[in-house]
């Protein structure tokens, strides 16, 4: 599963993701700190990575294009260097492996994650 890490997420997560056997970008390493969402979209598309992220501008684009990918996790929590949120996205990869690789927004908050299939309604 390829990952690309969005610009408001620290590298060190990248990190971590690495140390559990996922195969993680970084978009400081990829892009432009100033590239427009599109075209961090598009680099993952090409890819067939998920990207994640703390902008609730993606499922925004998403739903607007009626996009079929990539898939998109959105997180809405601020402690991102916890190691409860951590072991949350590490979860939430695994519990939703094959969805993610079919076309998912995924929203994930300290509590529960909500999934929905693309393309968006």
């Amino acid at each position: 599963m390829l990952l690309l890490l969005d610009m408001n997420l620290p590298p060190s997560l990248a990190s971590t993701l690495r140390d559990a056997g996922h195969q993680v970008f970084h978009w400081c390493e990829v892009g432009a700190a100033s590239a427009p969402d599109s075209e961090v979209l598009a680099w993952a598309k090409t890819r067939n990575a998920i990207l994640l992220t703390h902008d609730l501008d993606f499922g925004a684009i998403l739903a607007a294009s009626k996009a079929h990918g990539p898939s998109v996790v959105q997180i809405r929590t601020q402690d991102v260097l916890g190691e409860s949120f951590r072991l949350t996205i590490g979860a939430i990869l695994r519990k939703y492996e094959t969805e993610l690789e079919g076309g998912v927004l995924i929203s994930v908050d300290p509590s529960r994650a909500r999934v929905r299939l693309l393309p968006l309604r």
